[in-house]
């Protein structure tokens, strides 16, 4: 069965699960082709993302003029589909009061609905239920492959009615959430006759990449991963460290990643005068991921929204407990025998938590990871996530 792949931007440094997942996928034997709209690859630094860059087909590289004449000559092939997909693009554009973004989004749809035919594509799968699902939908529209996307969050959520979910979930062959949490919320935006269509497939780990997890430091060290960004609550994060870290000499934070909030948290650091409790490192690649989590004693995530994140997976397969605010599908992975859930929002619960964590002796510290790892093994093992997909691609499951 041949596959497509499509994203908005493919690879990103925080899209490692969508190289884990497809790679799966080939290795049951399905043929997947990656089509992304552009590339990210000035921002890379991992070889297995600078890999996956060079085997992607980016779409926007063929510069507006023969995108047009791409898109145009599939349309006047197809003048009834194409009528009602630009009616279709037109009606998302209203809701999202892009109304020329969506007609731009309707030419890549016929550019990729194309790319599709030539290459003998199967079904198309988007990830992310935004501009991405969006094409994938409008692809549909204009007589191409069936198409599915998988919705993360917390993005989604945040518009559903902008985003045309509805919309996309009826036409879709099948929609997969992340989470229990995340297929809640579409079953929102669609009538009950529509929810069995909606499946939860999580992302997945290589428990191979994780062998016995590293002895367990005996210093209070937490390591926090993400992008910089409103909703990961970094910021709250750094207040919290103020709050525990007088009465607790040894605690030390390291913060793993970069965004547009990089110069506020900085700033915020040096206020608060723990530029000698807290590093900041930039992005890393995987290895260099797994090289924190193994220093740190527990993984912290303060986030304000979120679908179910991926380094919480990896930390816990690396045997590390986890310090995360109960929201999304956070809490259906980490559970009180592998870590703490806060409210989120609250830098005083979050602090109250950083103190506790610093109380836990490293043996304890070492028997939550060790359940944690047994967990998330069991829960998100790519290998096992990727035959679940791959049955409802072939109309199995």
């Amino acid at each position: 069965m041949k596959i497509a792949y499509l994203v908005n931007t493919y690879p990103r440094a925080s899209h490692s699960f969508i190289r884990r997942e497809i790679r799966a996928l080939e290795r049951r034997g399905l043929s997947v082709h990656r089509l992304a709209m552009r590339s990210d690859r000035a921002a890379l630094v991992d070889t297995e993302d600078l890999d996956e860059d060079a085997r992607t087909e980016h779409v926007l590289k063929l510069g507006a003029a023969r995108l047009a004449v791409s898109a145009l000559g599939w349309m006047s092939a197809r003048p009834a589909k194409a009528w009602t997909a630009a009616r279709l693009a037109w009606r998302m554009g209203v809701r999202a009061n892009h109304r020329l973004r969506h007609l731009i989004y309707l030419a890549e749809a016929a550019h990729v609905a194309k790319r599709c035919a030539d290459l003998g594509i199967d079904h198309l799968h988007a990830h992310f239920g935004t501009n991405s699902a969006t094409v994938a939908a409008l692809a549909h529209a204009l007589g191409g492959s069936q198409f599915s996307f998988t919705v993360h969050g917390p993005e989604e959520f945040d518009a559903p009615l902008a985003l045309s979910l509805g919309d996309k979930i009826e036409r879709a062959a099948f929609v997969v959430a992340i989470s229990s949490f995340g297929r809640s919320q579409l079953c929102r935006w669609v009538a009950s006759s529509h929810w069995p269509r909606i499946r939860v497939v999580h992302c997945g780990i290589e428990p191979a990449r994780f062998p016995e997890p590293a002895q367990m430091p005996q210093t209070p060290r937490l390591v926090a991963i993400g992008r910089f960004s409103e909703q990961k609550g970094f910021p709250l994060l750094v207040a919290a460290m103020a709050e525990a870290a007088p009465r607790l000499p040894g605690l030390h934070l390291t913060l793993v990643g970069d965004g547009p909030l990089r110069e506020t948290i900085g700033r915020a650091i040096a206020d608060q005068g723990l530029t000698d409790r807290i590093t900041l490192t930039g992005w890393l690649d995987e290895a260099g991921v797994r090289d924190q989590l193994a220093r740190a004693q527990a993984l912290i995530l303060p986030s304000f929204a979120e679908g179910l994140p991926v380094v919480v997976m990896e930390a816990l397969a690396a045997g590390r407990p986890v310090i995360a605010t109960a929201i999304a599908g956070v809490p259906e992975l980490v559970t009180p025998g592998c870590g703490w859930l806060v409210p989120a929002g609250d830098a005083h619960a979050l602090a109250t938590a950083i103190r506790e964590f610093a109380a836990t002796p490293a043996a304890r510290l070492a028997e939550m990871g060790r359940h944690g790892r047994e967990r998330v093994f069991a829960r998100h093992d790519i290998d096992h996530e990727a035959a679940r997909l791959a049955r409802l691609f072939e109309g199995t499951e």
